[in-house]
């Protein structure tokens, strides 16, 4: 029988590893939000079960990677919309949206306002889609 330091040890360095994981997963979001991208595949991508990746990725970020992927792709459609020069279909197509439907109702979710007005009531600086940011909670011995 192992030293239950040891066995600490073990399990700390397996969260440790799960963290990396999970930012891997995040980064890789972050860098190909205009992708066709779904949880299986980025669950393959980190060597982890898809619904352990849901968990996992919820606890330390606050929201699923669907969620998460979702938000990012507002984020930079807000930027676009602020830019101008795309209408709001294209704007959707570049950010990743299957269908301009899907890209104005969760627009409208996250931010508040449809795409369409979005330019003209937006003031000041783009707010971000909030996402939090945080460590998850370390493991629990059984």
């Amino acid at each position: 029988m192992c030293h239950p330091a040891w066995r600490q040890a073990l399990i700390e360095a397996s969260h440790l590893k799960d963290l990396a994981r999970l930012r891997r997963v995040r980064d890789r979001i972050d860098r190909e939000y205009a992708r066709p991208l779904d949880v299986e595949e980025l669950a393959r991508a980190a060597d982890m079960a898809a619904g352990h990746l849901g968990r996992q990725f919820r606890l330390a970020y606050g929201a699923s990677p669907y969620a998460y992927l979702t938000a990012r792709r507002i984020q930079r459609a807000t930027a676009l919309l602020r830019a101008g020069g795309l209408g709001v279909t294209e704007v959707g197509r570049v950010v990743g949206c299957a269908t301009p439907g899907i890209f104005r109702t969760r627009f409208t979710e996250l931010v508040g306002t449809a795409p369409e007005a979005y330019p003209r009531t937006a003031r000041g600086p783009a707010e971000p889609v909030r996402i939090r940011e945080a460590s998850a909670p370390a493991p629990q011995l059984a």
